[in-house]
């Protein structure tokens, strides 16, 4: 069984605010640590997937 595009999107949303938070918490002194920038350039893509997927939901054709 698929799951559909908009169920896919908020997961995709979701893990997106959740990489945030953990790169606003690993802020220390600087921002420009490793794991900072890591879970930055995570949680875009993640929302740049989610914003794709709801898109495609929406552009399907019935």
């Amino acid at each position: 069984m698929r799951n559909s595009p908009l169920f896919m999107a908020a997961l995709y949303f979701l893990l997106g605010c959740i990489f945030t938070r953990f790169a606003i918490t690993n802020v220390t002194d600087t921002i420009w640590n490793m794991w900072t920038i890591l879970f930055a350039v995570m949680a875009t893509i993640d929302f740049n997937l989610a914003l794709r997927l709801i898109l495609v939901k929406f552009t399907q054709k019935k």
